[in-house]
């Protein structure tokens, strides 16, 4: 496909890396999840088929982790202006403690964070080249927890190495082709570690919600996204009931809201599941945003999830995809084990 579709290419370059032979081929234990998340999960009201569709591919995601038996896991997920604010917004930030803020329906607590680990992987992210903040107190919301509770049910999790990474806040959102790099040197990282590591891209695919920018108007808007706060309750319910109201907008047509781009993340799934990441170096800033929404950059969390498997995967056990207006979310659930290539879908 032409850089004009949405920056969707063929690259030759994963075909001749494949050729170059096994000798650094990693067969160890890894595992990517691709998992959309959405805030009005359990919130919005559902068409019963819709619903209960969604209910039997989670549970099955669930059951498809629990088989595989993770001894730890590095998470990969963005913030909506709940724990990461414009007054210090880095690209990416690893967490050698992380605790919930408690937004929407999300529980408040730590995450089970392997503190050393995290630090070792910092330091080790950091002689690779890529200058990522730490930090000893990272606050979270649901593009961390929600995965936890539908995997978990909550925060007894196998340890964890959460990594942020910014989505929303420009000029800072880092670009497709670092998010790719990172997670091949993240992949370099965790092969070292003894047992399975399962790494978890958490957000996407195609949704603009109501998220404020810097360019809005009103300078207290700005003020907000800009200086750190605690999230009130009065904040909590507000904000609850901006995004139910914004996928009701959605779910009528309403021209205020960017339609969802099936069709652009289905595109982006093959490549996921395909295993071609080089061809989306050269997707732009502008054309993501502009097919999928503003808020399509969180599907990089995928890329840097996918991009720690090996070379040779591809194939996935469990792929799922569906518009959801509702939930102001083209959902999608993939599941890859590095040491199995097949593809069974649902």
């Amino acid at each position: 496909m032409s850089a004009s579709q949405g920056g969707f290419q063929t690259s030759s370059r994963r075909n001749a890396r494949q050729e170059e032979g096994g000798a650094n081929s990693v067969t160890g234990q890894l595992a990517f999840l691709g998992l959309s998340h959405t805030p009005l999960l359990g919130i919005a009201q559902l068409a019963p088929q819709v619903e209960a569709e969604l209910i039997a591919v989670l549970d099955r995601t669930r059951e498809e982790v629990q088989r595989w038996m993770p001894d730890r896991v590095v998470l990969v997920a963005p913030d909506h202006y709940n724990g990461f604010f414009n007054e210090l917004m880095p690209p990416f930030c690893i967490g050698s403690e992380a605790e919930s803020v408690g937004d929407y329906l999300m529980p408040t607590g730590r995450l089970n964070v392997d503190a050393e680990t995290a630090l070792a992987c910092a330091n080790y992210l950091l002689d690779e080249g890529f200058d990522l903040a730490v930090s000893r107190r990272m606050k979270v919301d649901h593009g961390f927890v929600q995965p936890l509770q539908l995997l978990w049910g909550g925060f007894e999790t196998p340890p964890l190495i959460p990594l942020f990474m910014n989505a929303v806040a420009p000029p800072t959102i880092p670009r497709v082709r670092r998010c790719r790099q990172l997670g091949e040197a993240l992949g370099r990282f965790v092969t070292q570690l003894p047992g399975r590591t399962l790494l978890i891209g958490s957000g996407g695919l195609s949704h603009e919600p109501p998220i404020p920018t810097m360019e809005h108007p009103d300078p207290n808007v700005r003020d907000r996204i800009t200086r750190r706060t605690d999230l009130t309750e009065e904040v909590r319910l507000r904000k609850i009931q901006g995004a139910t109201a914004a996928g009701r907008a959605l779910e009528i047509g309403d021209p205020s809201m960017k339609p969802l781009n099936p069709t652009w993340d289905r595109r982006w799934m093959d490549v996921m599941e395909g295993g071609d990441l080089e061809s989306l170096d050269q997707m732009s800033e502008a054309a993501i945003a502009e097919e999928a929404g503003r808020s399509a950059h969180e599907s990089k969390t995928w890329l840097i999830a996918r991009s720690a498997l090996p070379e040779q995967a591809h194939g996935c056990s469990l792929r799922y995809y569906q518009p959801i207006n509702a939930l102001i979310a083209g959902f999608g659930v993939m599941f890859v084990n590095a040491a199995v290539n097949f593809d069974q879908r649902i």
